[in-house]
């Protein structure tokens, strides 16, 4: 069974086995979380997300590259709704992190660091963010045993404490 647990941080530094990425469909890079990974992790993180993905990924699913010079071992790349574009299935939100963790599965990963997927830039709800966070990870049969939440400020951290 997966303990999700909830820390505040920097999602770059976390020494897990892998780190979950808000990835775009392009899958080439962005801003927020995704930006802050590529830059830490180097050229090798953008180069497998080519060399993988070169015609991206679809919104709710994931993949894995490498991770570069960041202290894990791989990043979990998912792409999050859009909601501030009118992609507010919320479904498609559980399905990301359901993905990651399967993805981790094949991986062998048992500690995985997640951001609230589509909570930043795309808008999803925070409360509602982190509700399907610490529902689906506590919920999705996994062998994970550790299951991140990372907070990048305080008022986050403690809604999610809030929630496990």
């Amino acid at each position: 069974m997966t303990e999700v647990t909830a820390a505040l941080g920097d999602i770059t530094t976390q020494r897990v086995d892998a780190v979950v990425n808000a990835a775009n469909n392009r899958m080439r890079g962005g801003g927020g979380v995704d930006g802050a990974i590529h830059r830490a992790g180097g050229p090798a993180v953008l180069a497998d997300c080519v060399a993988r993905f070169p015609h991206g990924l679809a919104t709710g699913d994931a993949g894995w590259t490498t991770a570069g010079r960041l202290p894990a071992r791989w990043v979990i790349h998912t792409v999050g709704p859009n909601y501030a574009a009118g992609q507010d299935d919320r479904a498609l939100l559980t399905s990301c992190y359901r993905r990651c963790l399967e993805v981790a599965d094949e991986l062998g990963a048992t500690t995985v660091a997640f951001p609230l997927v589509s909570a930043g830039v795309y808008g999803w709800p925070l409360d509602d963010a982190v509700r399907v966070a610490v529902e689906t990870l506590g919920a999705t049969p996994s062998g994970v045993r550790e299951a991140r939440i990372v907070a990048f400020s305080q008022p986050v951290l403690d809604l999610a404490l809030a929630r496990l």
